[in-house]
């Protein structure tokens, strides 16, 4: 028998604030058009003032536990994949902790910018098969909307808010690809990259600073290492992209997400997409997904599910599980 961290509940939250391309014209040289042609999105949701990511994750927290028929005291662990915190220390996890009234366990942050949830799930799924925790709650959330530089079209008008959150729980399986459970994971960086996509501030600047990023460099980037990612976590799993139900990727770019389904050669009728509904919410894109995306019936128990990313860093990776 293997032990194999499987999804036990998943959960989603958006602040209520809505933003359309159009509220973006006055701020700057850009369209709906403009957008739309260019990243796919039409709206996205921003946080309130005073509403934080630990906010944002605790509500998606208690979805997840209420989908998962359990309780805070019942996880042993809080992972919080995001680059946003509210603040520089302590970590959002143990203030998601703190919010939820647990009092048990351990709580702990994971910096890997948009590709922060995947490696999340790593540290959850070693913690549950060295059988360090029986059930762990993994979150990505962000407020990425307070790192815009509003006079740059090129990057203003991309990102949105929002947190997901997943319940894994410890069950046995046969050691198979036809368990329930994460079944492979790649993970993978190379600093040589960081000047492509990084925020200019932090506390060797003394200022929070603004989201940087080279688009066309990134998507290149992107669009060669997602699919290479995704082949090699499926080759790990013994499967190919014949086997894969639904892509879940980062919400990113409608046209990375079209060029990574064509290169792993899964067509757009199995990829969970949300970006039109969302822009890039970072670390919380692909639970966020997720949850949409079980939310309509898209996906089911014993769907073989491929979920990648890649964020600043440059950090990528994927994570192959059946639901």
């Amino acid at each position: 028998m293997t032990l194999r961290a499987v999804v036990k509940g998943v959960g989603h939250y958006l602040p209520e604030r809505v933003v359309p391309n159009s509220e973006f014209v006055a701020l700057v040289d850009t369209s709906d058009e403009w957008i739309r042609s260019r990243s796919g999105i039409e709206r996205r949701h921003f946080a309130a003032e005073g509403e934080t990511t630990s906010d944002l994750a605790a509500h998606a927290a208690r979805a997840a536990l209420a989908d998962a028929g359990l309780e805070p005291a019942d996880i042993d662990a809080i992972v919080v994949a995001t680059s946003t915190p509210d603040l520089t220390f302590p970590s959002a996890a143990t203030m998601v902790q703190a919010k939820l009234g647990m009092t048990n366990g351990f709580a702990f942050d994971v910096q890997a910018v948009c590709a922060g949830f995947v490696f999340a799930l790593s540290n959850a799924n070693a913690m549950i098969v060295s059988g360090q925790a029986k059930r762990v709650l993994v979150i990505g959330a962000e407020t990425f909307s307070r790192l815009m530089d509003w006079s740059d079209r090129s990057t203003c008008v991309l990102f949105g808010d929002g947190a997901g959150a997943l319940v894994l729980e410890a069950q046995e399986g046969e050691g198979t690809a036809a368990d329930r459970g994460i079944l492979a994971l790649d993970l993978n960086s190379d600093g040589r990259y960081r000047d492509l996509l990084y925020v200019d501030g932090g506390p060797s600047t003394g200022t929070t600073g603004h989201l940087r990023m080279e688009g066309k460099e990134v998507f290149r980037h992107a669009v060669e290492k997602l699919a290479e990612t995704a082949h090699t976590a499926l080759a790990k799993a013994g499967l190919s992209g014949e086997d894969v139900d639904w892509i879940v990727p980062h919400q990113a770019n409608i046209r990375i997400i079209e060029a990574t389904a064509k290169r792993m050669h899964v067509p757009m009728e199995r990829v969970v997409v949300t970006v039109q509904d969302h822009g890039n919410t970072s670390a919380a894109s692909i639970p966020l997904a997720m949850s949409v995306g079980r939310a309509r019936g898209q996906i089911r128990e014993g769907d073989l599910i491929v979920a990648e990313a890649i964020g600043g860093g440059l950090a990528w990776g994927s994570v192959v599980l059946r639901w």
